[in-house]
């Protein structure tokens, strides 16, 4: 028999297996709203990933963009379980702790050289 997921509101593929975290936005009480980014995974711990982007910087003395990149906390639920090298899909949410203020929503890829 198929486990039934929460519909979240957007458009992503649900994970398949179930857990039991209250933090996740599929089979907790987890609500997401606003932004969204697309990132690489470049740390994991217990629970939690830093996900890594780039983005363009515009300079106004000189006329350039510079390429910056940005560093955000988010909450890894068991169900998704992402590691380090993982391309994956976070939205924003309430306040987690002290940094964290984005969930995973989806694993868009894996790395393949783990």
């Amino acid at each position: 028999m198929k486990e039934k997921t929460k519909n979240i509101g957007i458009k992503v593929n649900p994970p398949t297996e179930k857990c039991q975290d209250s933090r996740c936005p599929f089979h907790g009480k987890l609500k997401i709203k606003g932004k969204i980014f697309t990132g690489k995974v470049i740390s994991y711990f217990h629970k939690t990933v830093t996900i890594e982007f780039p983005r363009l910087f515009f300079l106004p003395k000189y006329e350039r963009h510079e390429k910056r990149r940005t560093r955000i906390k988010a909450h890894n639920p068991p169900c998704i379980d992402a590691k380090s090298g993982d391309l994956v899909k976070i939205m924003e949410c309430r306040p987690l702790s002290k940094t964290k203020n984005f969930v995973i929503i989806e694993k868009i890829s894996k790395n393949e050289s783990r």
